[in-house]
């Protein structure tokens, strides 16, 4: 077992359509792969899968350990590409030692968790106990994979998550979260006949993981343009749409808004937002170096929302809370708590929904952002609910399989890994509910932009971390 031997796999994995909800290839791929080599498979009704190799001569003895990592994909993609994920292969390349897709995201999160573990099943040169390699759905939009596991599914006690993204760091617990949404009813009304329409647009800003990535300042899409329409309050005009952001757990990237006002008030119009741009460009250089923005002429709607509505909407928008809430007073460089504006879409004629996700180490900081996020919205007449909430896992420093890993990477690198808490939310917390006496840890090779195009692996790091979870695999009795 090698890297070259896991992208090998990884490459089969990026042509096989997994996104979120819709895991049905990638479930079959994993059924066939386990038939072609001769192993044990299985999978329950929620599409989770585990394939089981039996422990090698002499290896009986030894405790089986669980391998895991999930299945899907989030699937985002730069505007204007042509690009069906339903269908379409992934496409990369290798550029400055990191394979990176650059229109899409690559799906290494968590892909290449999944190829190690199937080159670790296969593999003959690897003399190990039991393996269990369990492959969970839909962990991108829910955990719903991971919620829906059963006791006795797998029987391991000891499990390696490899849904992690920054080699040389070894993760020992992570936060929880919940999704909340609101929805904003409106009356859809006649645009006026002499006004004209014209689109405002923010786009171009870096996105990324709304857990790991929510302390880097980066911009968000959604909030700027409500930042910037709100700014017009004293001007007439007439909201036909604002759409942005896709999935909860990605920072919105663009959004737009069409408006219909006076033809004589236009050149006024434009001139204020590229002003507002400017100004948000320059917050935003360092962090979001591509950000601009967009204003043209439309072809008008017949309808606009009615005026109370979008004032509604423009506010609560602008005033809904995103990004660190609070950070940890007892690890160092921790987020505690978050919330992340992720979208607003057009659910359908006369209502405007508006998606959000707020995470916390702690379980009534986490409720107390989430009811933060429904009062800003229920001021603006908002129907809000919350639903997908999943648990942390708290940390165990005494953990046996911690002291093992941080002995196993001390020995191949000559120094010692980082231990701690990710902001992210892992399956972990969820797996100790349903099987409490499980010892876990979970690593993996170096990601970056993932949730986002642009997507990328660092291969100097797989190679690191391959050899890791050989040595971890090897020498654990």
């Amino acid at each position: 077992m090698d890297s070259k031997q896991v992208l090998s796999i990884f490459d089969e994995i990026t042509k096989i359509p997994r996104e979120s909800g819709h895991e049905e290839q990638i479930t079959a791929y994993l059924l066939e792969f386990a038939r072609k080599a001769g192993l044990k498979a299985k999978s329950d009704d929620a599409g989770n899968v585990v394939i089981i190799k039996e422990a090698a001569p002499g290896m009986e003895g030894r405790p089986t350990i669980v391998l895991q990592s999930h299945s899907d994909m989030v699937c985002e993609k730069n505007e204007g590409v042509d690009h069906d994920f339903s269908k379409d292969p992934i496409k990369y390349e290798i550029e400055d030692g990191w394979l990176i897709a650059k229109d899409t995201t690559l799906g290494a999160d968590c892909g290449i968790g999944m190829a190690a573990q199937l080159a670790v099943i296969t593999s003959d040169d690897l003399k190990l106990g039991r393996i269990e390699a369990l492959f969970t759905v839909s962990e991108e939009t829910g955990l719903f994979g991971a919620k829906a596991l059963k006791p006795g599914f797998i029987t391991g006690k000891i499990l390696i998550n490899l849904d992690s993204e920054d080699e040389g760091e070894l993760f020992v617990g992570c936060a929880g979260g919940v999704d909340t949404t609101a929805r904003i009813p409106y009356v859809p009304v006649y645009t006026c006949p002499s006004g004209k329409a014209y689109l405002m647009k923010i786009a171009g800003g870096m996105g990324g993981h709304s857990g790991d990535d929510i302390d880097k300042g980066r911009a968000n899409a959604v909030q700027l343009l409500a930042r910037v329409l709100y700014s017009f309050r004293d001007m007439d005009f007439q909201l036909c749409s604002f759409t942005g952001g896709n999935k909860r757990n990605a920072i919105a990237r663009e959004a737009s808004a069409v408006v219909v006002l006076g033809e004589s008030l236009a050149a006024t119009l434009k001139s204020r937002f590229e002003e507002s741009v400017s100004g948000i460009k320059s917050e935003y250089a360092v962090s979001d170096p591509g950000l601009y923005g967009v204003f043209e002429a439309v072809d008008k709607p017949l309808k606009a929302m009615d005026a109370c509505a979008s004032r509604r909407l423009i506010a609560s928008l602008a005033a809904a809370p995103h990004g660190v809430l609070a950070m940890s007073a007892d690890i160092k460089g921790l987020v505690e708590t978050s919330t992340n504006l992720a979208s607003v879409k057009l659910e359908n004629e006369g209502l405007v929904r508006i998606g959000t996700s707020q995470r916390s180490s702690i379980t009534s900081a986490r409720k107390a952002a989430a009811d933060k996020v429904e009062a800003v919205f229920s001021l603006a007449g908002a129907s809000v609910t919350h639903e997908a909430e999943y648990p942390g896992w708290k940390p165990d420093m005494d953990s046996a399989l911690l002291a093992h890993c941080e002995a196993s990477y001390k020995r191949l690198f000559g120094k010692a890994p980082v231990v701690r808490a990710i902001h992210a939310g892992l399956e972990c917390g969820l797996f100790l509910d349903i099987y409490p006496d499980l010892d876990m840890i979970s690593f993996g090779p170096t990601l970056r932009g993932v949730h986002a195009p642009g997507e990328r692996l660092d291969l100097a790091s797989l190679d690191r971390f391959v050899a890791f979870l050989k040595d971890v695999l090897e020498n654990y009795e």
